[in-house]
């Protein structure tokens, strides 16, 4: 295909941060639509003494837990990951995994199942009476977690190593969006953007999203999806871009013609 003479057959609406709406637009790209980007928050990565020294004592607990690659890379920002530590460290997923790998981490674990349904899952997870867990991430998000961990029995460490700035949908992007091909896919990762976006996004656009076919990483997002008011859902293979844009085109591609 000439990619200069591209032309979209169809578009999907991502929620991610801002900044890392690149992978899910090539891929898209490649299987004949577009991406339109509404970003819920921007990440900044903390760097203060305090958040630092939480962060030295909380990589030496029994079980480190990753929440994702953006966790893993603000707190290599301060501090080296590539240090011995008593026990395994713990990826939500293969991309929080792959992060930790490339900062020289070793001896981690990641789920097969990428959510946190899966992360608690793992067998080094089972069993936490009187063992000190860390949990490296942001505040927000990924709220199964930290209660579940405590309700096993673990001594619960969280090192909040980023923020999210929440950011107000751009006029622009959205008048790209009601300009842009039929179908919609929504992808969704995060029941944090879900909120953003039934919050944040004027009425006629929320009507038409509502309408149009939504895929997710979780068989959670989806029962948070299907409240309010979501019909169309497909479950994704799992959170990653690549696993979103694939599934947005299966449901495309598998579209009665209207």
């Amino acid at each position: 295909m000439n990619n200069h003479a591209h032309v979209p057959e169809w578009t999907l609406v991502s929620l991610r941060p801002r900044g890392q709406h690149a992978a899910m637009r090539r891929t898209a790209r490649a299987l004949g639509g577009q991406l339109l980007a509404l970003s819920p928050w921007a990440l900044r990565a903390r760097d203060d003494a305090g958040t630092r020294s939480a962060l030295v004592h909380a990589l030496q607990a029994d079980r480190v837990v990753f929440t994702s690659p953006a966790a893993v890379h603000a707190a290599a920002r301060l501090g080296t990951l590539a240090s011995p530590h008593p026990g395994p460290w713990l990826a939500v997923g293969a991309g929080t995994a792959a992060a930790l790998h490339a900062h020289g981490a070793e001896a981690v674990r990641a789920p097969e199942r990428m959510d946190s349904e899966g992360l608690l899952g793992l067998p080094e997870l089972a069993h936490l009476q009187g063992q000190s867990v860390a949990l490296v991430t942001a505040p927000g998000g990924r709220g199964l977690i930290a209660p579940t961990l405590e309700a096993r029995g673990a001594r619960l460490q969280r090192v909040d190593v980023y923020g999210r700035t929440p950011l107000r949908p751009a006029p622009r992007a959205l008048q790209r969006l009601r300009r842009q091909p039929a179908p919609w896919v929504l992808a969704l990762s995060s029941a944090e953007a879900l909120a953003w976006a039934v919050a944040e996004l004027p009425a006629d656009l929320m009507a038409r999203l509502r309408g149009s076919p939504m895929v997710v990483a979780s068989e959670r997002l989806a029962g948070l999806a299907e409240a309010e008011g979501f019909a169309r859902i497909h479950v994704a293979q799992g959170p990653q871009p690549l696993q979103l844009a694939q599934a947005a085109h299966a449901v495309v591609t598998a579209r009665a013609p209207d």
